[in-house]
């Protein structure tokens, strides 16, 4: 699944409602992760492990870990954190790289297609990938909010590589005035999201792994 949203929604907080999960993040996460590994999920006290990516290699080692070792076989859920994030860290190590800056974002859009399917292909594992939010323009040309990379190529491309595509909202109107998140599952004139899976309400608890259940419970009754 991608998920997106502003800055400070709490994507990176999603991850601690993942079963088990294991985060890949950029130096730029990793002050929210120290927040999250505080959180109480399900009753205790989750210390979630982290990756740190500082490069293209760092990514592809990562994914070699993940789909090989024995260490990693009792890890449930793998977390990019943020896929955004991740993809400017490679785009700035392939800019060093080359004299055309333009050649650098081909490199850039092959690598992370590249490296995205891996990841999210990954057997027996469930793959939450968190992006940033911005204005794009879809298919048809319309502009409206979705997920955000580095390069129109990626960008344009992103959502389609997912079975589910949640934005993350944050609203003030309950009962009491409280502000409380959100997951929007379902595209409208503003919003680009999907549920393949067809088992989801149009707005969900922003709680993963209550939504993975929900959507392996479906699969069960078909």
């Amino acid at each position: 699944m991608l998920i997106y949203g502003p800055a400070g929604y709490g994507k990176t907080m999603l991850a601690a409602t993942m079963p088990t999960p294991l985060i890949l993040s950029t130096e730029k996460g990793l002050l929210s992760l120290n927040h999250a590994n505080q959180m109480k999920v399900f009753g205790s006290h989750q210390n979630i492990p982290v990756i740190e990516i500082k490069n293209a290699q760092d990514l592809t080692d990562a994914y070699q870990m993940v789909a090989t070792s024995n260490d990693c076989k009792h890890f449930e859920s793998i977390v990019l954190d943020s896929i955004s994030d991740i993809a400017e860290v490679v785009l700035a190590n392939a800019k060093r790289q080359v004299k055309d800056p333009r050649q650098a974002y081909g490199e850039l859009a092959e690598k992370m297609t590249t490296l995205i399917r891996c990841f999210r292909d990954l057997p027996e594992k469930h793959v939450y990938f968190s992006a940033k939010q911005d204005r794009v323009q879809d298919s048809d040309g319309l502009l409206m909010y979705g997920p955000s990379m580095p390069g129109k190529q990626l960008t344009a491309g992103l959502g389609h590589f997912f079975d589910e595509v949640f934005a993350l909202g944050v609203s003030s109107k309950d009962a009491q005035g409280n502000t409380y998140r959100f997951l929007r599952t379902k595209a409208d004139a503003q919003w680009q999201a999907k549920d393949r899976s067809g088992a989801l309400d149009d707005i969900e608890e922003p709680n993963l792994a209550k939504i993975i259940a929900k959507i392996q419970s479906q699969r069960l009754v078909s």
